[in-house]
């Protein structure tokens, strides 16, 4: 008897953040290898209002729903089998200290029995990162779930022609939300500590003017990076990244950097040691460690030979363990089964 091919529909909610990029690649990526999928928008205030949305039907031809664990339930009402992804772990405890009095509530009282919700009606959970799986084990629902890890288009984050010549400054790069929970209080510090022979390129836009009064010199605002072209030259324009990130859901970023060949000085935390090879493909550093972070840039300046294994080891591991053709296989083979069984 011939197999059922998967044809996957994507009832998503338009956030404008990581997760929209998720979908958008994994839906491309489905049809480059020509299977159907399409993606329904949902407005945003179907996330905080979902009463006020209407209802979309699942299309005739479509044999799987895959969802983001923050969808209502209220859009899940399918009788096909369901596919979630869980992309976040906001409610680990850890993450609660960098939250207003408003978004805790809103992510206590209103998101996790959402994805509670989600979680128990799903056939078959995933997450992005051991990180988020353990998280959601004792924060929100102990349910069987596959790890598949968020891929990187390799061919466009690649290792670009960046000769750092004698007696330029390192250049160091972040790029992210500007927020605490990136840690990105912690940039001008160790950019402090550095001082000259280093410098910082950041990604923060109108969100980080508060803070340039006590920025030092050798801190460069670039603005908000709106496409992974645009991403991928900045990483390719830098000798490493800096990412004192307090908690990843997965550290998308980081893959990223070490796909164009960049060593990663991060935090010895959260999904960053699923992303990072310590003391292979970067360095990470003990939270909220400003000196620590700065030791740890030094010490691959300091060390050619082992910035230059770093550079070689970090796009191996990119390519080998976060591909974004890994990830659409992993979800192909998901949806056989599930049509399939």
């Amino acid at each position: 008897m011939e197999s059922e091919l998967p044809a996957v529909w994507f009832p998503a909610i338009r956030t404008g953040t990581g997760t929209d990029v998720f979908t958008e690649r994994l839906v491309a990526g489905l049809l480059r290898r020509s299977l159907r999928a399409e993606i329904t928008w949902l407005p945003l205030r179907a996330e905080y209002a979902p009463w006020t949305v209407a209802v979309p039907e699942p299309p005739a031809w479509a044999n799987v729903v895959h969802v983001n664990t923050w969808l209502h339930p209220r859009f899940v009402r399918s009788n096909l089998p369901v596919v979630a992804t869980l992309h976040h772990a906001v409610h680990h405890p850890d993450a609660y200290a960098y939250k207003g009095m408003l978004r805790a509530a809103y992510h206590r009282w209103w998101i996790a029995p959402i994805e509670r919700r989600v979680m128990r009606r799903a056939d078959k959970m995933i997450a992005v990162s051991q990180f988020v799986a353990d998280s959601a084990r004792q924060s929100l629902v102990d349910v069987p779930m596959q790890m598949i890890h968020n891929g990187v288009d390799t061919e466009t984050f690649r290792p670009g022609e960046r000769h750092r010549k004698a007696g330029e400054p390192f250049r160091l790069l972040y790029v992210g939300s500007w927020m605490a929970r990136k840690g990105v209080d912690l940039l001008a510090p160790i950019l402090r500590e550095l001082g000259d022979g280093f410098e910082l390129r950041y990604t923060g836009g109108p969100a980080a003017e508060k803070d340039k009064a006590n920025m030092p010199a050798n801190m460069t605002d670039i603005g908000r990076l709106h496409d992974d072209a645009a991403v991928a030259a900045a990483m390719q324009n830098a000798d490493a990244l800096l990412f004192p990130s307090r908690s990843e859901g997965f550290g998308l970023v980081a893959a990223e950097a070490m796909a164009c060949g960049l060593p990663v000085i991060g935090t010895r935390g959260s999904s960053l040691l699923d992303v990072v090879a310590e003391d292979a493909t970067g360095v990470l550093c003990t939270q909220d460690d400003a000196s620590a972070f700065a030791v740890a840039v030094r010490s691959l300046v300091s060390d050619s030979d082992r910035y230059a294994s770093f550079v070689q080891a970090a796009r191996v591991r990119a390519v080998d363990r976060f591909s974004e053709d890994a990830m659409i296989q992993a979800y192909m083979s998901l949806y056989r089964a599930l049509v399939n069984p």
